[in-house]
């Protein structure tokens, strides 16, 4: 058994690792794991930006990678605590953007601004205990090559944004879109899609 798989199946240990590494009852990491830790196990490819403004939540337990000549610009954040931030080449993540893995967003993506993906949700079955302490289950977001995402859109757990889609300003994701799609609304439904027959873009037909 892995270092990694010791902590998990200790829950004594598993607190105590916790405690060292982000700042009590917040997601941050301590400086000594942002400044020693952090970039030992991260990845960041050439010509990669990350504005001084963005907040990395990364933890050493999950991947985060930033392929090269991508950038993440100011006031954005970014979580891999319950799960990998996976990004890849040519891809601009735009202002405030907020970024909660397991995700994974490809090459050449444009996100607006305002855009949230969370691969995650919290548990809340249980009436008798408070929501913030029924942990997490989460459930991967996928955003393929060349996809354009407009400002203010929301992103499930669990959703694929298929190759070459633009998702409208202002949509709420609940289900996956198929490549080549134009989605919009609330919740998102495709309106159009291209079709390789014909070379354009054409009303979508359920």
């Amino acid at each position: 058994m892995g270092l990694k798989e010791k902590i998990k199946s200790n829950s004594k240990l598993k607190k105590i690792v916790h405690q060292a590494i982000l700042i009590s009852n917040q997601t941050r990491p301590r400086l000594w794991v942002k400044w020693f830790v952090n970039p030992f196990f991260h990845k960041k490819g050439k010509g990669a930006c990350i504005r001084r403004r963005t907040r990395l939540d990364v933890v050493p337990w999950n991947q985060f990678e930033l392929g090269a000549f991508s950038t993440i610009e100011d006031f954005s954040a970014i979580n891999n605590g319950v799960g990998s931030v996976i990004i890849g080449e040519r891809t601009k993540i735009g202002l405030s953007n907020t970024i909660i893995g397991p995700v994974t967003i490809g090459n050449d993506i444009r996100l607006a601004q305002n855009i949230t993906l969370s691969g995650l949700n919290h548990n809340y079955e249980d009436i008798n205990i408070p929501i913030h302490k029924q942990g997490v289950s989460t459930a991967p977001i996928h955003i393929e090559d060349n996809t354009w995402i407009g400002a203010n859109v929301v992103v499930l757990a669990g959703v694929t944004v298929g190759k070459h889609s633009i998702v409208a300003a202002g949509s709420v994701v609940t289900k996956n879109i198929p490549p080549y799609s134009v989605a919009v609304g609330n919740p998102a439904r495709v309106i159009k899609q291209y079709n390789f027959e014909t070379n354009t873009w054409e009303k979508y037909k359920n």
